[in-house]
């Protein structure tokens, strides 16, 4: 296995974490809290590892499959770490090593449990990379990675492979980026459509983008302490209800209809 492979490829992984840290600063700016230190120190670190290899390594598209596996695992345990770090820096005596590594994961995994018991009190920039953190994993880090990769061909191929199903992997005949880009549309599209609902029931937009997040991840993270039941809006309620039916479903729809047959792609 050549190291200095995975290592490109995991570039790409920190790089897309990096983006979204920065974002998340930016927010901390904006709302004048704690955690634009912590963020923006994430982020510096998260470009400056996911930088080097485009530097020092050349680009190839011929891996492995071993190779393309290592990548995949890698991938998610540096994001969960990285993920973990703006926590950490922060602290508000909440966070130790174990319970910013239990928040992470559950958010990478968009399994929703969480450790803290007074959410409201992380400030905006911190409680909008825990979102994030949903949204990034909803849809794969690698399926994101791939989908920005210049490549149609067996380096796409090996790694598709490792992240999704059997029945993608059958039928898959090096179409990832078509594919990809309908996968993204179709996940974006429901986060702008949810997030623009969720502002005319009268959300705050940053409350309807962290909820929209959480919603299309079919994770759960929240920026109250009672969840959804904290706005006690009805409409609200059901836009939440609507868009975790048509999230859970839309995955399986596109696997069974694009890649399950290429013929419709």
């Amino acid at each position: 296995m050549r190291l200095q492979v995975v290592l490109r490829y995991l570039g790409f992984v920190l790089l897309f974490n990096a983006f979204f840290l920065l974002i998340s600063a930016g927010i901390s700016i904006a709302s004048a809290d704690s955690a634009f230190y912590p963020l923006l120190f994430s982020t510096i670190v998260c470009f400056l590892f996911g930088i080097f290899p485009f530097i020092f390594v050349p680009s190839t598209f011929d891996i492995t499959s071993k190779e393309g596996l290592s990548i995949v695992v890698v991938g998610w345990l540096l994001s969960c770490l990285i993920g973990m770090m703006p926590y950490i820096l922060w602290g508000g005596g909440v966070f130790s090593f174990t319970n910013a590594w239990f928040e992470s994961v559950s958010g990478f995994t968009t399994t929703g449990s969480s450790i803290l018991s007074n959410v409201e009190a992380l400030p905006q920039g911190l409680l909008f990379w825990r979102a994030t953190t949903h949204w990034i994993g909803g849809i794969g880090i690698i399926v994101f990675v791939l989908a920005m990769l210049p490549s149609k061909g067996p380096a796409a191929m090996i790694l598709y492979r490792s992240e999704v199903s059997l029945l993608a992997q059958d039928n898959f005949r090096y179409r990832t980026q078509k594919t990809l880009k309908v996968l993204l549309i179709v996940y974006l599209g429901l986060t702008v459509l949810e997030a623009l609902a969720l502002v005319i029931q009268g959300m705050s937009l940053f409350d309807a983008v962290a909820h929209s997040f959480a919603t299309v991840a079919t994770g759960g993270f929240s920026t109250k302490n009672l969840s959804v039941g904290h706005f006690s809006n009805l409409g609200i309620e059901i836009t939440i209800i609507i868009f975790m039916v048509l999230s859970g479903i839309h995955f399986g729809l596109l696997y069974l209809f694009i890649i399950g047959n290429p013929r419709n792609l």
